[in-house]
């Protein structure tokens, strides 16, 4: 057997560059990194070694570089991922809330934090955390319930099982998530004779495994039977490359489609069985023929909450769930009939044993009525009132072409986009909503951007979201990788503020002028913007920041629009009931009233049916 001596670290990103997708492109994409104590001298020598053949990008934040790796993975279908390498100590745990996101999402990231002396001479190692009862414990173990593998590289030659592991995990459809390789800061140096067939080029291919036969016949059995099927396009769809295939099945068997915020731009906005989106943030169209169907044939969803309107939206006596996924674990949640398999494959095993079988399409009325009520909400305001989020989702609309794709993660946006923008092609939306994690929007639109260049990335984000994380903003303009950041500030968490209204409460500690403080807040985002690289302006009306963003997709660096926004409205129109639990007992009768409302719509509620 030839050998060659390298350390674990040159090792690691040797065998990480000559991994392949099925397209024969690299599978990751590049490296992200902070260096620190615990990786500078190991993984890094070793990255700056392997050169371009792993590419090596610098961020401004771990959670930021990570997020932007889960980005450029989703955009990319799962087909390509990236690595991020941090130190020991807090470099790792700031990565732990990305690792948490990805894992909610099934996406593929591989986490690589620098870990304690494995011969442990020299402990406690700077950063290091003790625990006073367990040894083998550090700050990394915090990685292990937000990861789907996990390993610590206590020795070299734990890479040569270690690394294996990851790249299944990673390239799994129905295992895809996170992987933490913690890696030991001594092993990183240490030398070891390899196999030189352990850095021989491999290819993954995806599975796709086949539905049961039994299964099969029981939902084909099933759809049959049905009189009011609907079919609820989850983000599984997107990674199977089914978008396609659901839309010759839709239109084949007469079967309208609510999208998830995972599954929005599975068909065009303007398809007649795209009945839009369905839930909590759902159309009036979609949730109308949820109510009232008797089968939901849910496509790689793992049924959120603000997907199934907290189990209150379906409210057919009869109804059953059709569980289609390639992940067991969610084909089989509420009692659903499992159909587990790859969404692509099944789609097409289904179409052909249903043969001409077909139902009485959707009323056209009713989708009719809500790209109608989603057009009234959108349009250029007169007067002047400060503008609402559906507003600007509507300029932004109006200045992208089909080819835009929007990026947006938390606080009231997501429902608002995921009601009102209208996607012409798959991946043109793309939401974070799983964690709905304040911070990932800019990251993660520089992740998209990297994944796809060709196309313009516009970032939505609220104020309160770009204060918890703006730095890959400067990374974006260091790297060369334009984005458009339009920046609605409506002075505080405008979402929560109305939440926390609507349950009775008053508004408080969540919009700036009503919270606590001495000095007003007085933030000059486009100063900040700018001051990080960006070009910058501030805009006063739909108008001016429609001209704006024109002027942004001819720019050739990052461009940041700022615009002043009401925190009160929302769209009215579509929307359904979502389970927020309302104090018991209140001195305040506001509450009182929320409290006795709540108590009627959880008799909706069917949680276990």
């Amino acid at each position: 057997m030839n050998t060659i001596r390298l350390t674990a670290a040159q090792a690691m990103v040797r065998y990480l560059s000559v991994q392949y997708n099925a397209d024969n492109v690299p599978f990751f994409g590049g490296c992200w990194a902070i260096f620190g104590h615990g990786n500078v001298a190991g993984l890094g020598e070793a990255l700056h070694g392997i050169g371009d053949a792993l590419p090596t990008w610098r961020g401004h934040n771990e959670q930021g570089m990570a997020h932007a790796a889960i980005a450029y993975a989703k955009a990319s279908n799962r087909k390509r991922a990236m690595a991020v390498t941090t130190s020991i100590g807090p470099g790792a745990t700031n990565m732990v809330t990305a690792a948490a996101l990805a894992h909610v999402n099934r996406l593929p990231l591989l986490l690589i934090p620098g870990d304690v002396f494995a011969n442990r001479a020299p402990d406690p190692v700077l950063q290091q955390i003790e625990d006073f009862g367990d040894a083998t414990i550090s700050a990394n173990d915090c990685f292990k319930p937000v990861s789907r593998y996990f390993d610590r590289i206590a020795r070299p030659e734990h890479l040569l099982t270690a690394l294996p592991r990851a790249m299944a995990t990673l390239t799994d459809p129905a295992d895809c998530g996170p992987v933490t390789l913690a890696f030991c800061q001594d092993v990183q140096a240490e030398a070891y004779d390899w196999p030189e067939s352990f850095f021989a080029p491999k290819t993954w291919k995806p599975r796709r495994p086949r539905p049961d036969q039994d299964e099969l016949a029981a939902a084909v059995e099933a759809i049959k039977q049905a009189k009011n099927p609907v079919i609820i396009a989850g983000g599984g769809v997107h990674y199977a490359d089914a978008c396609a295939t659901l839309r010759d099945f839709a239109h084949k068997h007469g079967i309208g489609v609510g999208e998830t915020q995972a599954g929005k731009s599975a068909l065009p906005w303007d398809d007649a069985l795209n009945l839009g989106s369905i839930g909590v943030t759902g159309a009036s169209s979609a949730n109308a023929v949820a109510e009232n169907a008797d089968l939901i044939i849910a496509i790689g969803t793992r049924l959120q909450d603000f997907t199934t309107g907290s189990w209150a939206l379906f409210k057919h006596p009869d109804r059953r769930i059709l569980g289609i996924n390639i992940a067991a674990f969610d084909g089989n949640k509420h009692n659903a009939l499992p159909l587990i398999g790859d969404a692509k494959v099944i789609l097409n095993d289904l179409s052909d044993a249903l043969g001409d079988h077909c139902f009485e399409q959707p009323d056209s009325a009713l989708k009719r009525d809500w790209i109608a009520a989603l057009d009234a909400v959108t349009a250029t305001p007169t007067g002047n009132a400060l503008p609402t989020d559906a507003q600007v989702i509507g300029a932004v609309q109006r200045s992208l072409d089909e080819n835009g794709i929007v990026v947006c993660a938390a606080g009231g946006l997501p429902g608002e986009l995921h009601k009102l923008w209208k996607t012409a092609k798959p991946n043109g939306y793309h939401v974070e909503y799983g964690y709905s994690c304040m911070g990932y929007e800019i990251a993660g639109g520089l992740g998209v951007k990297m994944a796809r260049p060709d196309q313009d990335v516009v970032v939505m984000v609220g104020d309160g979201s770009y204060m918890m994380m703006n730095s890959e903003l400067a990374t974006s303009v260091m790297l060369g990788h334009k984005i458009i950041t339009v920046i609605l500030d409506n002075r505080g968490f405008g979402c929560i503020n109305r939440l926390q209204m609507a349950t009775g409460g008053e508004s408080f500690n969540n919009l700036l002028d009503t919270a606590r403080h001495v000095e007003p807040s007085a933030i000059d985002f486009t100063a900040h913007a700018a001051s990080m690289g960006a070009i910058a302006e501030k805009v006063s009306s739909i108008g001016e920041l429609e001209e704006a963003i024109t002027r942004a997709r001819a720019a050739t660096r990052s461009y940041a629009i700022v615009i002043d926004t009401d925190p009160l409205p929302s769209t009215e129109a579509g929307g359904h009931w979502w389970d927020v639990a309302v104090p018991e007992v209140s001195v305040r009768p506001s509450v009182n009233e929320a409290r006795s409302n709540y108590q009627n719509a959880l008799k909706n509620q069917r949680p276990g049916d």
